[in-house]
């Protein structure tokens, strides 16, 4: 069983030893599953645990605030990805001034030496820590070689010539490019939430909504989609969603609206995973409601078009 923890200090949480990455690892993309399935596999064959260290907020979320690029996965999604992967220890440090204020030196003992017995460290080749970005991988190396473990990273994973990397896949989606960043994912972009209750303005207006909020993240999407919902029922839902503020209902906070197409069930309270399928427009402020309706109209029907076209296609490639 995995155990997840938040704190630099405590007690050994690997008695035995552990095979370790660090990183982001926001989006849980095909470079991240290729470091953590080889850390996975180095701690399999030696007898260790695989450990999987990251933080929470990221600590360009922490430096640089609202300014940070756009989330591609929440918190919660990717600790369920690591885990996914078989990881036994997921770290989600708390990144706040004190971890900020830490030197590479204390990183290295309060964590991977007294927190994982860490026997090799495993990061990207641009990898920094501690304080004011003073260690580099050549430090890592220096202060695995004093507290007893090795330091690697493997190669940079490739697809259609060029480097898999979350900026990279946040310019596709920006762009409504969702089958370029479902290639670097390797698996179509989705967002997963709890519905919360919103204003009930879509069932006034014939279009009831699940909603979803982004814990405070900023997406790296905008606009109207045709989607298909998980986690109501066994077979995925289709529907069409809208993800932005709502100019035409004066919004503010980045907020998911999911209409599902005949459906009619209380969803209050349902943890749900939304898999962005394809673009239908930019997200529009309009005269009025009639017109909002009208347009909601033209984008649900299209988005059943799309859908019943994506799942022929799907079912004749299977």
């Amino acid at each position: 069983m995995s155990r997840l923890f938040r704190d630099v200090d405590g007690g050994s949480l690997s008695p035995r030893g552990s095979v370790v990455c660090i990183g982001a690892f926001d989006g849980l993309h095909l470079g991240h599953r290729a470091l953590v399935g080889h850390v996975i596999a180095r701690a399999r064959a030696a007898g260790l645990d695989a450990a999987v260290v990251s933080f929470e907020p990221l600590p360009r979320e922490f430096f640089a605030g609202d300014s940070a690029p756009p989330r591609l996965s929440l918190p919660r999604m990717r600790h369920a990805g690591l885990v996914a992967l078989g990881a036994d220890l997921v770290g989600l440090l708390r990144f706040n001034a004190a971890f900020a204020a830490m030197t590479a030196r204390e990183f290295v003992d309060r964590v991977l030496v007294r927190r994982l017995a860490a026997r090799e460290v495993w990061v990207g080749p641009d990898f920094r820590f501690g304080r004011g970005r003073e260690g580099d991988v050549a430090a890592l190396e220096a202060l695995g070689c004093e507290s007893g473990f090795t330091v690697a990273s493997i190669a940079p994973v490739q697809v259609d010539g060029e480097r898999v990397s979350a900026t990279r896949i946040r310019e596709l989606l920006a762009r409504g490019d969702l089958a370029g960043a479902a290639r670097l994912l390797g698996r179509p972009y989705s967002i997963e939430g709890r519905v919360v209750r919103g204003r009930q303005l879509g069932r006034s207006l014939r279009f009831p909504t699940a909603n979803l909020r982004l814990a405070g993240k900023r997406p790296p999407l905008s606009g109207v989609f045709a989607v298909r919902v998980h986690g109501i029922g066994e077979a995925a839902r289709p529907a069409v969603a809208s993800l932005g503020t709502r100019p035409t209902v004066a919004g503010v906070e980045p907020w998911l609206e999911v209409h599902l197409f005949d459906f009619d069930g209380d969803l209050y309270g349902r943890r749900i995973e939304v898999e962005f399928v394809a673009k239908l427009r930019d997200e529009q402020k309009f005269p009025d409601l009639p017109t909002l309706v009208a347009q909601m109209d033209r984008d649900a029907e299209r988005a059943r078009q799309i859908l019943r076209t994506a799942n022929d296609s799907e079912r004749k490639s299977a």
